[in-house]
């Protein structure tokens, strides 16, 4: 629930068990499951936005996990909500890029250049863009690796709603924050299952490494992106 305004929307579950977490690149557990919830507009046509850089909006983005052999209690969907069709899925091995202006490529190409100068390094010529554009061009769900943000890196985002957005891109800690974010989980659009997230766009949680290692899900952030 997000006080004052209503549930959540169940958008997907993770079967930790079946994702081979020894080849994926974050500390995922071996068995449980993962749930995704977000407050996507039915109960007040889009009215009510979750944003990073607005904290009342936190509420309406959450992430819970269910330990293997916990037991739970089915609910129905609640008034006023519509289910999305269920849409199996399943995982598969793939490689991810960093996007160039990432800040871990910066300091790997032009270690101490400010966060806002994308293009003052060897993988930002328009070559190598063109090419990573032709490798990955589409968002799709992922559960870890790196996000494919729409927009500006979605690690910046995150960066600058937990340093409450009054850091200039030149400072120093911005550029450490992101840094310090992993991707949980994306989910992009699906016709499949009726989901469009503004227009065409993604939904993104990120957590910190050590976080996860704990398991404090509920210490997670969410964004989003469309184009």
């Amino acid at each position: 629930m997000w006080e004052g305004h209503g549930p959540l929307s169940f958008v997907a579950s993770i079967d930790c068990a079946g994702v081979p977490t020894a080849a994926v690149d974050i500390d995922l557990p071996e068995a449980g499951t993962l749930l995704f919830f977000y407050f996507d507009g039915q109960l007040d046509d889009g009215e009510a936005l979750v944003l990073a850089e607005d904290r009342e909006s936190w509420a309406g983005a959450r992430v819970l996990y269910v330990a293997a052999g916990e037991e739970v209690v089915e609910r129905g969907t609640p008034d006023g909500v519509e289910s999305y069709p269920v849409v199996p899925l399943t995982a598969r091995l793939e490689m991810t890029a960093a996007e160039p202006w990432h800040p871990r490529i910066r300091n790997a190409f032009a270690a101490g250049a400010p966060l806002g100068n994308r293009y003052d390094h060897p993988v930002c010529s328009q070559e190598f863009l063109d090419a990573l554009w032709e490798f990955d061009d589409e968002v799709g769900h992922q559960i870890g690796g790196h996000a494919h943000s729409v927009q500006n890196p979605v690690e910046i985002e995150i960066a600058e709603a937990v340093l409450d957005g009054e850091v200039p891109w030149d400072d120093p800690r911005l550029s450490k924050e992101a840094g310090s974010w992993v991707l949980l989980a994306q989910f992009d659009s699906e016709d499949a299952s009726d989901m469009m997230w503004g227009d065409a766009g993604a939904l993104y949680w990120l957590i910190r490494p050590e976080d996860l290692a704990e398991r404090r899900f509920e210490r997670a952030m969410f964004t989003w992106q469309c184009s």
